[in-house]
């Protein structure tokens, strides 16, 4: 399995290198930031697994950011890291799309720990296992589960679910998938994607409540 992309935050140099040493050191990969500026074009750009966002930042609000985001239909995890501590400010965190909230001073190993509870929890961490969100997929013995229900699925629909997940928050294009899903199976066109997530919709996510996959238009489609 890949290491987890991880995007910092912080507009404290020596606090953010210090997080970027510590999370690199835990075999992360992470790419840090002294505000928002060129964050949504790195977003756009490659595959982020968790952030870390100060609140007290320069230009915009931390969770001010975290929210436009929410709006934009990113769903990548996020961890606040503020000196921000009072209860209406920390709900105020939550509320704006944060995940998990951590006060400074804070000690690292604490956000090392929460950061491996939301990486288990999204990326997923046991052998031949891929968890994300509240599906789980059992890769040996092509396995879906939904909230640890097991939910029957085609093998093809199993290998579509695998791949957005694989590359989750990336926007793919029906040809993407038609390679990378279909292969060289004899008959495959652009209809029989959005056909076969469909289908899949309806039975990880009968009443379209969780909103897995949405519809890109005019490009294809993005796990959320």
């Amino acid at each position: 399995m890949r290491s987890a992309h991880i995007v910092i935050i912080e507009d404290e140099e020596d606090i953010l290198e210090l997080e970027e040493y510590h999370l690199q050191k835990a075999g992360y990969e992470v790419t840090g930031f002294l505000s928002t500026k060129r964050v949504e074009a790195l977003l756009a750009e490659e595959e982020v697994d968790l952030m870390i966002v100060d609140r007290n930042l320069p230009g915009m609000e931390g969770s001010e950011f975290v929210a436009q985001l929410r709006d934009a239909g990113y769903q990548i995890p996020v961890i606040f890291v503020s000196a921000k501590d009072r209860d209406n400010e920390v709900e105020e965190g939550f509320l704006r799309g944060g995940d998990d909230y951590l006060t400074k001073p804070f000690n690292m190993n604490e956000l090392l720990l929460r950061v491996k509870s939301i990486l288990r929890r999204t990326m997923g961490s046991a052998e031949g296992r891929v968890l994300y969100r509240d599906l789980m997929l059992e890769l040996d013995e092509r396995k879906l589960f939904v909230e640890g229900s097991e939910v029957k699925v085609s093998r093809l629909e199993f290998r579509l679910l695998h791949y957005f997940i694989a590359h989750r928050h990336v926007v793919l294009t029906r040809d993407q998938l038609l390679d990378a899903v279909w292969g060289d199976d004899a008959f495959k066109q652009e209809k029989t994607v959005n056909v076969t997530i469909n289908r899949l919709l309806k039975k990880i996510d009968p009443d379209r409540s969780k909103g897995y996959i949405e519809p890109v238009r005019g490009v294809g489609y993005r796990l959320c």
